[in-house]
């Protein structure tokens, strides 16, 4: 595994790869999140129809658009935007969460999604953020723990969004009663727990969802394709250097997973994790002579 380069753009229609670097030279702010998880979903199913899944993202984007402009005050409030936004996306367009193959690997991608109108949290989520940006909403992702939510911010204060089940909007009860479900009956309600979670972020949870699937699955040469592609996007995530140099090791590809765990060290030198990745590199160099 070597380092992806970066570039600085890639035209919409070139190699995913390449765009997918492209994106990882981009500033978080200027991502434009369904458009990156189509890369990530062009090379999980390459013979899929992306451009007629872009294509439905520019009418979804007219449509809230259109929403925003004509059916809204300009000062809506959260419930009113969230409930504009399920009438359009869970009513119009049907997307809904995908409760009978939850763990299908086509509800982590994009094109799929979009086509079924089916798909995981994180993968529904990043069509309502597309459509909420589309009218001009302020609206963030929530890396829930094991269940993405999303917000809409507006001038009386957030509205937090359950978009696997159409939108249903969620109080602080709903939240903690969602997370003990999660978590068990000690658990709190932090705020942290429902901070922003930026575009790379969302596209890492996304990808991510595919890796675990093809390590449960026990096809590690996929796992590991997926995680160099988790790499592109996010160069530099040292956590993410140090776990494809796991998959690395799990292979047997002993100067792969050198090369990976250096590269974690040039992030991390100082630390108790990086002092253990240290005795874990010698115990490898010492195989190879």
């Amino acid at each position: 595994m070597t380092e992806p380069a970066a570039a600085p753009e890639a035209a919409p229609g070139a190699d995913p790869r390449r765009a997918l670097d492209a994106i990882g030279a981009l500033p978080d702010s200027e991502i434009d999140l369904a458009a990156a998880a189509i890369q990530l979903a062009r090379i999980d199913a390459p013979d899929a129809d992306w451009r007629a899944a872009m294509a439905r993202l520019s009418e979804i984007a007219r449509e809230a658009a259109v929403l925003a402009r004509t059916r809204l005050p300009p000062q809506a409030d959260g419930p009113t935007r969230a409930a504009a936004l399920a009438d359009l996306l869970a009513g119009s367009w049907g997307f809904a969460g995908d409760t009978d193959s939850y763990d299908h690997p086509d509800n982590a991608n994009l094109i799929r999604v979009l086509d079924r109108r089916r798909g995981l949290p994180v993968a529904l989520g990043i069509v309502w953020l597309h459509a909420a940006r589309a009218a001009g909403w302020q609206a963030d992702g929530i890396d829930f723990p094991a269940h993405f939510l999303i917000a809409l911010t507006s001038p009386a204060g957030p509205v937090v969004l359950d978009v696997f089940a159409g939108g249903t909007q969620l109080d602080a009860p709903a939240l903690r009663a969602m997370l003990v479900r999660i978590q068990g009956p000690g658990a709190a309600l932090r705020p942290d727990l429902l901070a922003p979670t930026g575009n790379r972020a969302i596209l890492l949870r996304l990808a991510n969802n595919l890796r675990t699937r093809r390590l449960a699955g026990g096809d590690l040469a996929g796992a590991l394709a997926c995680a160099g592609d988790m790499l592109r996007i996010a160069p530099d995530s040292a956590p993410l250097w140090r776990e494809t140099g796991v998959l690395h090791q799990r292979m047997d590809q002993v100067g792969a997973a050198l090369r990976c765990f250096e590269r974690f060290l040039s992030l991390v030198p100082r630390g108790a994790s990086a002092d253990r990745l240290r005795a874990e590199m010698a115990a490898l160099r010492a195989r190879l002579h």
